[in-house]
Formats: C-alpha cells, structure tokens, sequence
C-alpha cells in the first residue's frame, strides 16, 4: 500500500515526516510506504509553497493511481485558498482514494465530499510533534491501511450518517461552494484556541444556517485551550452548544471523543462501513 502525503497549508519539516516513516516501518515493515511529497517541506510565508504549488502537489498525488490513500501532513492555514483549483483538476482515479485530515484540513474535506469522494476527519503526521503524539499517528495509519474500527469514534459505529470539522472551519465554509449537504448527519464539531464568545459566535452562525439546521443534531468534541477573556464568557462548552441547539432547534446529541489533540478519534464522512458510503 502507498499513502501520499501533501501539506495543503502549512509546512512540515523533514525530521517530523522519517519519524513518522520510522512508525510506519515499525508497523507494516515493507507492506506500507510512505511519500511525502517534496512540497509538504517547502516554505513560502505562512505556505508550504505557494497556492499553485501546494494545489498541484495534491492534484498530482489524488490522480496517480498508485496511492491508495491521500494524508494531509499539517492543517495551518491555507486549504481554502487552494480548495476549488484542486477539486477542478481531480479525475476518476482520485475518486478510489481514502483521503485524511482535519482542522484546516476541514476546507477540503468538504469540498471532496460533496463531490462524492471518500473522507474522514482524524489524526495527520504532524500530530506526532504533540506530547504523546505516536499514537495519534499510529492511529491514522490503522485506519488508513487496515479500517480498524477500533480507530473510530463510538459515534460512527452506530450506523448513523456523520460528519466532523473544525467548528470555525465549518463557519466560514458554509455558503461557499465547498459546503456539503449535510442532511440527516449526526455532525461533530471540536476547536482550539477560539475564546469561549468566539466559540459562542461560530455556534450562531452554524446553527443559523438552513443546512446545518436539516441535520440528525450536533455533538460537541473537545474545545481546547480556550485563551482567556475578559469579562468571563462565565458559559461553559456544553452550555454554549446546548443554547444554540436549542435556539435552532437541533437536537443536542452529546459529547464526542473528537478534538486538536491526540486522542483525537476518526469520523468517516457519511455511513461507515470498510469502504464507507458517501
């Protein structure tokens, strides 16, 4: 099996991706290979190269036919720069392809899914420079070459249409031409380093929108590392998500094990099974 690898945002850098080759290795011994594609270790500004250069590697990488699966490198910022020039260019080889990501990453995976791919929100490679980050990875990689279900978030085993974002990310896609129908999905969302007014903010906006409104409900993943404000937002997670539920009408349907950290679970974009539905 190969699994590609490109950085549709930020950079990585080179010591973190043969870390991440070494558990591989340790995995799958010769049964597995890892590319990185040479743009993942570019640098232009805030990109890993710039727009035309980190669309073309990911084009390049979905359209070959010997990649089995597609696996973002680092989320930053920068997919939704890219994301439509990337899904103009992808043909029918790219549609046989599993593709990985998350946060930022969140851009694309819309995009794709709405175009019929096959997609999941979970750990990438530069996960690994987290505090007990192999096993992120580790995670990423079962899923990615063996669909181990014990990789999953408990929500995608009870059978339900799901889909999971970066919940600001998700706020600024909808009403973009990456924005999929979500109708009928149990949707999980999670963030990091947003302040609790600016969770509250991305709460209205998404629960606003008469998409998201179509769906099962929501439940609320890991919001982390919440800077401080002042005054007090006072709110909690769940209290503000309870509120936005109920103000729109969803269905508050609890918490999920889903976050910017590592133990961070996947959640294949629409019913799961081996080779998941879209």
């Amino acid at each position: 099996m190969r699994i590609g690898i490109v950085a549709p945002a930020s950079r990585i850098d080179e010591s973190t991706a043969e870390r991440v080759r070494a558990i591989a290795q340790q995995l799958y011994a010769e049964q597995v290979e890892l590319y990185f594609h040479p743009q993942c270790f570019l640098s232009s500004g805030h990109f890993a190269g710039e727009d035309r250069t980190r669309a073309d590697a990911f084009v390049e990488v979905a359209n070959d036919a010997s990649f089995d699966a597609l696996w973002w490198a680092r989320g930053g910022y920068g997919a939704n720069r890219i994301a439509e020039r990337v899904l103009s260019g992808l043909d029918d080889v790219a549609r046989e392809k599993l593709y990985l990501g998350y946060s930022d990453g969140g851009f694309l995976l819309a995009g794709l899914y709405k175009k019929g791919f096959a997609v999941a929100h979970g750990p990438i490679a530069a996960d690994l420079r987290r505090e007990g980050g192999e096993a992120a990875v580790v995670r990423g990689l079962k899923f990615l070459v063996e669909r181990d279900e014990t990789t999953l978030e408990p929500t995608v085993l009870e059978g339900e249409l799901a889909a999971a974002f970066n919940l600001t990310i998700l706020s600024h896609l909808i009403g973009t031409p990456l924005e999929p129908d979500l109708t009928g999905h149990v949707l999980l969302l999670e963030d990091v380093s947003e302040p609790m007014y600016a969770v509250d903010r991305a709460l209205f906006h998404v629960t606003s929108s008469p998409n998201i409104r179509k769906a099962a409900g929501l439940k609320l993943g890991r919001i982390s590392e919440v800077p401080p404000n002042d005054p007090d937002f006072a709110l909690t997670d769940e209290e503000v998500m309870r509120y936005w539920c109920e103000q729109s009408g969803l269905d508050y349907l609890g918490r999920a094990d889903i976050g910017h950290d590592v133990d961070n679970k996947i959640v294949p974009f629409g019913r799961w099974t081996t080779r998941i539905e879209t």
